[in-house]
C-alpha cells in the first residue's frame, strides 16, 4: 500500500480553509515552522507543500524578511493549467489535434454566448469590444514583429471569450492558448508565405469581430470555426516545408 506524502496534510488543510472562508486570496500562510509544528511534520515537508501550491498558482512565495516574506495566497489557475497542458503535450500524451478540437468547441460556444447577450450583465461588453477593435488596429501594422502579433492574436481571442461571462471557460481558454503558443510559433517559423497568411488571419479576425458586435451568433461561430480550422490546416504543409 502506497503511503500518502506528509505534505498533503498542508494541501488538504488549505483547501478546507479556503472553502470555508477562513483564509482568503491575499492572506499570508502561517510560517513554515508553525505549520510543521501544527501538523507534526518536517519543515522540508511544509516547503514541499508550498512549492506544489506555488506551481498550482495558489500561493506566491517571498524570500527574506519583512512584509514580503512568506507565502501569500493568490489565484492564478490558468498558469498552472497551461503549464500542465504544455508538459503533457510535450510527452505526446495530449495530441495537439485534440487540444485544438477542444479549443474549437469551447471558443465557438463562447462566441455564441457572447452574441446572445445573455451574460451582458456580467461583462462590460462595449469596453471589451473596444479593446478588441484596438488590438486588431494594432495588428494591422505590417512592421509589427511576429512575437507581438502572436501575443495580440491570443489577446484578441481571449477578449472575445470573456464576453461569454463564464470565468471557468475563460480560464480554460487561457490555458489552452498558453499550452499551444510554442507550437504555433514553431509552425509559423517554417512558413514561407507567412506575410500573406498573416494578412488572411487579420481579414478573418475583423470578420469575426463584426459578427460578434452585430450579435450574429451563427455567423460568428461559423467564421471562428473556419478561422481556427484554416490556420491549423497549415501545419502539415509547414512540416513538409521544413524537411
Amino acid at each position: 500500500m502506497v503511503s500518502t506524502p506528509a505534505y498533503t496534510v498542508v494541501l488538504n488543510w488549505l483547501e478546507e480553509q479556503l472553502r470555508h472562508g477562513k483564509i482568503r486570496v491575499g492572506d499570508k500562510l502561517p510560517a513554515e515552522r508553525a505549520l510543521a509544528e501544527h501538523f507534526t511534520i518536517s519543515r522540508a515537508s511544509v516547503r514541499e507543500a508550498i512549492r506544489i501550491l506555488d506551481a498550482m498558482g495558489l500561493v506566491r512565495s517571498g524570500t527574506g524578511s519583512g512584509p514580503q516574506a512568506g507565502a501569500t495566497v493568490i489565484s492564478e489557475p490558468s498558469a498552472a493549467l497551461g503549464w500542465a497542458l504544455r508538459m503533457h503535450i510535450a510527452t505526446k500524451a495530449l495530441p495537439v489535434k485534440d487540444v485544438v478540437t477542444t479549443r474549437l468547441m469551447l471558443e465557438t460556444q463562447a462566441a455564441w454566448d457572447a452574441a446572445s447577450g445573455e451574460n451582458d450583465d456580467h461583462t462590460d461588453r462595449d469596453a471589451i469590444l473596444a479593446q478588441a477593435h484596438d488590438v486588431l488596429d494594432r495588428m494591422d501594422d505590417p512592421t509589427m514583429s511576429n512575437d507581438e502579433f502572436h501575443a495580440l492574436d491570443a489577446h484578441f481571442h481571449l477578449l472575445l471569450t470573456s464576453l461569454a461571462g463564464n470565468v471557468v471557460l475563460e480560464t480554460v481558454m487561457v490555458s489552452l492558448r498558453e499550452a499551444t503558443i510554442g507550437y504555433v510559433q514553431e509552425t509559423v517559423a517554417t512558413l514561407k508565405d507567412w506575410e500573406s497568411i498573416r494578412s488572411s488571419l487579420q481579414t478573418q479576425h475583423w470578420g469575426i469581430l463584426a459578427a460578434v458586435t452585430a450579435r450574429n451568433g451563427k455567423q460568428a461561430t461559423r467564421l471562428l470555426r473556419d478561422h481556427i480550422n484554416w490556420f491549423y490546416s497549415l501545419v502539415p504543409r509547414a512540416q513538409n516545408q521544413s524537411r
